[in-house]
């Protein structure tokens, strides 16, 4: 189990669990992996960003490694040039999700995919033994290189988006530029919010986690529809014309059904999670297309689309992978690909998906050991008693987050009042632990 990644990356509030000197020696460690190696970073729109970047940099540096810095970038952006520029590693500063005081450190191999399990615990003993190479490097700052990310997402659907009204949400982060850019010069008219540059404001009641703000707005323009996504890009939440949301699990069955009908679903087969609803299951199976759940995580994700040469998957919480245009979670890229779809069908969203979730109570308890919480024995004994009390119709999942310090809870049933009790009854437990 590693002692610093979680399931995306190092992640912690700057100048506490994550500082100066722990991201100075995970950027050593990549040139006691790989000799001399290029590593190409960027970053999100955090005021930690330009620290972080500094001292990841400079671990590699002493190093005798050779950076490139891109500056504001999505992290599906760090991923495709990696491979594209056949870098040795690309390094990504952000927090994801998270509030403006974290941040973290990702890195991905020369192929452009996010680190193992095994690979982050094989390069945690090097940053962990504090032996630093010192040898000389260099480094220089190329911030055109985000021009031909813009290039490759342009060139990645087929038909313009003139006559589309977008809303366009940034949460005032990595995307803020890239994605109004890419929209407008395809055609589309967009409509921009938390657009800005702003890192002290970054997922701030804006972005994929408060789609709140999204709907008021795709509402006040009267948009065609609207994409909400996180502080680094890499997840989306859409909006219909009027106002219903559409998280990453109908997109990832839109995706599916249109991918099949032309033909680049391979093996009929698409990946979610755990937490992907039974819904989408059955309206998958129902067009003969195959649902693999993995555990939450794109990474897990990812993992089981390689193995088994897979072309889709994602998460409820707006990761959807492409493989045939990305090796990560990218929700420019997904929401790119809504649009072609749309203008290809002329159908909207509301049209394009026709599955019958069940409903899902998920609560998010911050806690201070989420180890603790979850190992304990009463939970364990309630969470079992639960779901076979609503097994085969319903579900129950407790998880600790893998980037937070939260326990996540998720109780499934057709019935709304049914799930919602036996999630709340799991909560008041967790709050007496």
């Amino acid at each position: 189990m590693s002692n610093y990644f979680g399931t995306d990356g190092v992640r912690g509030e700057y100048g506490k669990n994550l500082n100066f000197d722990l991201a100075f020696a995970v950027g050593n460690s990549l040139t006691q992996i790989k000799k001399s190696p290029r590593v190409l970073i960027g970053h999100d729109t955090r005021v930690s960003a330009d620290a972080l970047t500094l001292a990841v940099a400079g671990g590699i540096v002493q190093g005798g490694g050779r950076v490139v810095l891109a500056g504001t970038i999505p992290t599906a952006g760090i991923s495709f040039l990696t491979e594209h520029l056949k870098f040795d590693y690309g390094v990504i500063i952000t927090a994801s999700h998270n509030p403006p005081e974290y941040n973290g450190i990702k890195i991905f191999d020369s192929t452009g995919k996010k680190l193992s399990d095994g690979e982050e615990e094989f390069l945690e003993e090097f940053f962990e033994s504090k032996n630093l190479c010192a040898k000389p490097g260099s480094f220089k700052t190329d911030k055109t290189l985000i021009n031909q990310y813009i290039s490759h997402l342009k060139h990645c659907i087929d038909l313009p988006l003139s006559g589309l009204s977008v809303c366009i949400d940034a949460s005032n982060g990595a995307g803020f530029k890239v994605a109004p850019t890419v929209f407008a010069s395809l055609g589309a008219k967009v409509h921009k919010l938390s657009c800005r540059d702003d890192g002290l404001k970054i997922n701030t009641n804006c972005g994929s986690l408060h789609i709140e703000n999204l709907i008021k707005k795709v509402l006040a323009t009267g948009s065609d529809l609207g994409f909400a996504y996180d502080g680094d890009a890499d997840r989306v939440i859409a909006v219909d014309c009027d106002g219903e949301v559409f998280d990453g699990d109908k997109l990832l069955y839109i995706l599916a059904k249109d991918m099949k009908a032309n033909g680049t679903l391979f093996a009929n087969s698409v990946v979610g999670t755990s937490h992907t609803n039974s819904g989408i299951m059955v309206g998958l199976n129902r067009n003969k297309i195959n649902l693999i759940r993995t555990d939450i995580g794109d990474k897990y994700v990812i993992e089981a689309m390689e193995k088994m040469n897979l072309t889709l998957g994602g998460e409820q919480s707006g990761h959807i992978i492409i493989r045939s245009y990305a090796q990560t979670g990218d929700g420019i890229l997904t929401s790119l690909k809504i649009c072609e779809i749309i203008k290809k069908t002329g159908k909207n969203l509301k049209q394009l998906f026709d599955a019958k979730l069940l409903s899902q109570c998920n609560i998010n308890m911050e806690v201070k050991d989420k180890i603790k919480v979850i190992n304990n024995e009463n939970l364990t004994n309630m969470a079992n008693k639960i779901a076979n009390e609503i097994s085969p119709s319903g579900r129950v999942l407790v998880r600790a987050s893998g980037t937070e310090d939260k326990v996540r809870i998720m109780v499934e049933h057709p019935d709304c009042n049914m799930a919602n009790f036996y999630a709340n009854e799991i909560r008041d437990l967790i709050s007496k632990i």
